[in-house]
């Protein structure tokens, strides 16, 4: 940790990952229920030396360093006094010459939960906010179920597989598996047999049992519901925004699922079929797509996790999914086994039901190994959203996904990029428009609004910050806009509420004459595009000379339109001259720039949807 890292984390209240205790002689005792709270919930950085009065914070310094250090840690190595190894790291800081001991502490894995104290399990605690909270009976049961070797969808349920099975739903997934990729080996065998090879079956004192996965996957209603006395997921479809309807407006639809997850799924997108964006055909034996709406696939990916990653041990809680029209929240009981920052990782990662995950993973239903997001966040990036907020909550153990109908670039943001006088990638674009959304912006944001791995997302990082558009917080964590920007939006966010008095009117009639004809340096940078402003755009995709603009366009003025017009289309770097160290050249011609082409592309994309939309 660098002293600018201890500085913010000192200026920062306490929080689910940073605790202050005062220890200027010894350990608190309720510092090891911190060590609890963060080792169960998401880990978090625990401050020694900073006395605490209400909200306020005085840094005291421990005054017996060694002492407090070998006691904390001494004690973290003692089995009676706290049930697991916790890995902690230490570091000793100086602040205002003040010895300050910061120990980070790490999450444990799931086997290891939960972690307890002095040998009592009901002295199990999470970290809620900035509070360490002791783990009610249904928190411990959830750690310790999550905790088993055997996973859950594992185990073996005592029930007749001649009677316990939905003979239609076993039927639709068979059909599935063996009409993908020319899936015809197993075609010869009897359902029992069928669903022992796809490892659905258990083997128990020579007597053959379903296993949770297959009464969840095939049950018939009654054998379901006695496994899940619980909805699978709650769908309510509300036809306005969701602060509107979280300020007490009913829903306009509701579904309530509550059969086995193949069922449930032919629901969903029945469901699902009646908001999508475009109606498209689905096939009624495979559900393959024959004509996809645009946020398909990420509504696919969302959907599927829902089922597949869900906790069914978990009988108090259902999931659901609520549509607005200007988001879809789906919420899980269940947290991700994986870490915030590995998510959105390549490669395998640990799931909660790995017999669900194989079965749906083998018809096609889920495309990457592991949870699907990444499709879900590539899918929204190409459609450009803003990115999918992702909640993993381990103190509440639950997972949350949003898809927010949010314009990532829009052409005011693109405006105010071309604006700046840099050259921008359209990735290093889109993570500082998201920069400019929140003023800070983490890596994990990072790597989900570009789609990159860690090093590729900090390497975007890096060139922000050396192009002076934004700082470093965190190195190699945590970024926030330049200072000198903040003018900057000011200044937009003024010129942007004041009423346009132009108009798009090109008469001369009223026009003054001006007094710098060819100077764009009192020229204010544009925050939204005229007609006329559009029409340069289309003519200058290749250089054009500035007679020629004035005769497509049909204006005789050259010096009215050059002022009113063009001018802020350069000071603002949407159009560029060809020759701008000598703007009085003869030969002077103007080009739109990378911005002007992004904006344009922009505008035929949408012009496309519209017109298919009307088609349609």
């Amino acid at each position: 940790m660098t002293q600018d890292e201890l500085i913010e984390l000192l200026n920062a209240h306490e929080w689910r990952d940073v605790e202050f205790k005062e220890a200027q002689r010894a350990v608190p005792r309720n510092a090891y229920e911190t060590v609890s709270a963060f080792a169960n919930t998401e880990g978090g950085h625990l401050v020694f030396g900073v006395k605490k009065s209400g909200q306020d914070m005085e840094v005291v310094g421990v005054l017996d360093v060694d002492k407090v250090q070998n006691e904390f840690l001494t004690t973290l190595r003692q089995p009676d006094k706290i049930s697991v190894k916790v890995s902690v790291r230490e570091e000793l800081h100086k602040y205002d010459d003040s010895d300050l001991l910061v120990f980070y502490v790490s999450e444990v894995h799931r086997s290891h939960k939960p972690v307890f104290l002095n040998g009592d399990i009901r002295r199990s605690f999470v970290r809620s906010g900035g509070s360490d909270i002791r783990c009610s009976d249904n928190e411990r049961n959830r750690f310790l179920m999550d905790a088993a070797t055997e996973r859950y969808d594992g185990q073996s349920v005592g029930l007749d597989l001649s009677t316990a099975l939905d003979l239609e739903s076993i039927e639709w997934y068979r059909r599935t598996y063996e009409g993908r990729l020319g899936n015809r080996s197993y075609v010869t065998l009897s359902d029992a047999d069928f669903l022992n090879e796809m490892g659905l079956l258990v083997e128990q004192h020579n007597q053959v049992y379903p296993s949770r996965a297959a009464i969840l996957l095939f049950g018939t209603n009654a054998a379901f519901r006695q496994l899940l006395p619980r909805p699978v997921v709650d769908c309510q479809r509300f036809a306005l925004t969701r602060d509107r309807a979280d300020a007490g407006e009913r829903w306009n639809d509701r579904l309530v699922l509550d059969e086995n997850l193949i069922r449930t799924w032919q629901s969903l997108v029945d469901w699902y079929q009646r908001f999508a964006e475009m109606p498209f055909r689905v096939d009624p034996t495979s559900l393959r797509r024959d004509d996809t709406p645009p946020d398909y696939r990420a509504f696919r990916e969302s959907m599927v996790n829902l089922l597949i990653h869900q906790d069914y041990s978990d009988h108090s809680r259902k999931a659901s999914i609520r549509h607005y029209t200007d988001q879809t929240v789906f919420w899980n009981p269940g947290d991700a086994f994986a870490t915030d920052s590995d998510l959105l990782e390549p490669g395998e990662k640990e799931v909660r039901n790995p017999r669900i995950v194989t079965a749906f993973r083998r018809i096609g239903l889920s495309e990457n190994a592991g949870w699907g997001l990444r499709d879900v966040f590539r899918n929204w990036q190409e459609l450009g959203y803003v990115p999918p907020t992702i909640a993993n909550i381990k103190r509440h153990k639950c997972f949350e996904l949003i898809l927010r109908r949010e314009e990532l670039l829009s052409d005011q943001q693109i405006l105010f990029q071309a604006s700046l006088g840099v050259q921008l990638t359209d990735e290093q674009a889109r993570v500082f428009a998201f920069g400019c959304r929140e003023q800070s912006i983490t890596l994990s944001q990072i790597k989900a609004v570009t789609g990159l791995a860690g090093p590729d997302a900090k390497e975007i990082a890096e060139a922000l910050v050396t192009k002076v558009l934004f700082r470093t917080i965190e190195a190699g964590r945590k970024y926030a806009w330049a200072e000198h920007l903040e003018d900057r939006f000011r200044q937009i966010d003024q010129a942007a509420d004041q009423p346009d008095v132009r108009g798009e009117d090109l008469s001369t009639a009223q026009v003054q004459p001006r007094q710098s004809d060819l100077s764009t340096a009192q020229v204010s940078p544009l925050t939204e595009l005229s007609a006329t402003h559009w029409k340069i755009i289309d003519l200058c995709d290749v250089p054009r000379r500035l007679s020629d603009i004035l005769e497509a366009l049909g204006v005789t003025n050259r010096g009215y339109f050059k002022e009113r017009h063009l001018d802020p289309l350069i000071k603002s770097g949407i159009v560029a001259m060809t020759n701008p160290e000598k703007p009085r050249a003869s030969n002077q011609q103007y080009v739109i720039t990378e911005a002007g082409a992004r904006l344009k592309a922009r505008r035929m994309l949408e012009e496309d949807d519209r017109s298919e939309d009307k088609d349609g």
